[in-house]
């Protein structure tokens, strides 16, 4: 789930117990599917399934996975998966970006709809909260150079901008379109790369001070990633609800 801190998103991922890391390897497998009935199942000539591939090593995923998943979706009888994007106000006017992978729009928009209801306001109509945020590719990686170091190779492997998360960790911001790049260009510089997403950014944040609020947002996250349709949660809360 995404709010103002990439990073700290990044390390909540992989501490997650087995039981969540296996949806997340489902989540990566649905948007992996998706990618090749688009693209074609051949990285060298699909840049989406290229950059998925590399998210899905990233978060530990196995080559064995991997390579099922594309040869699966790849035939004519694998599961179709349509992508729809959800937008709605959580407590206190949270604004919050929901999108989904799924075989079954009403299953995934009557579930939606009840999670929002119960512990938030309700699910808006298209753009009602997508104009607070920006779109921007965010590559997390590690390294013992220093940040001027790290800023001179981003800035000409075409990044944006570059923030110490922690140390030896680096945020690089690039365009939406520049994100696949940017990643390949500092990984043949020998930096490791621990993600590299297209992400949603907040243009302010909200933060919640009432004790319900917080509880009501927190719950309305967690039933957001126990279903199974939705791929990623992008919100502009300050707080750490961790």
């Amino acid at each position: 789930m995404s709010g103002h801190s990439k990073w700290s998103n990044i390390k909540h991922k992989k501490e997650k117990t087995d039981a969540q890391k296996a949806k997340v390897f489902t989540k990566i497998g649905k948007e992996i599917s998706m990618a090749v009935k688009a693209g074609g199942p051949d990285p060298a000539s699909n840049s989406k399934l290229r950059d998925l591939i590399a998210k899905a090593k990233s978060n530990n995923v196995p080559n064995d996975n991997i390579e099922r998943t594309i040869k699966k979706a790849a035939s004519s009888d694998s599961e179709t998966y349509e992508a729809i994007t959800y937008e709605g106000y959580g407590p206190s006017g949270v604004a919050v970006i929901v999108e989904t992978a799924t075989d079954n729009r009403n299953r995934t928009g009557a579930d939606l709809r009840h999670y929002f209801d119960k512990f938030g306001a309700g699910l808006g109509t298209t753009g009602c909260v997508s104009y607070l945020f920006h779109e921007a590719g965010v590559i997390i990686l590690e390294s013992e150079k220093s940040e001027d170091e790290v800023m001179e190779d981003a800035l000409e492997a075409g990044a944006e901008d570059i923030n110490s998360a922690e140390e030896n960790t680096f945020e690089i911001t690039t365009a939406p379109n520049d994100l696949s790049e940017v990643r390949e260009a500092l990984a043949e510089k020998g930096y490791t790369i621990l993600s590299a997403e297209n992400d949603k950014i907040p243009a302010s944040t909200v933060t919640l001070t009432d004790d319900d609020a917080i509880t009501k947002m927190r719950r309305l996250l967690d039933a957001l990633d126990e279903n199974e349709d939705v791929q990623e949660v992008f919100h502009n809360l300050e707080n750490d609800l961790d």
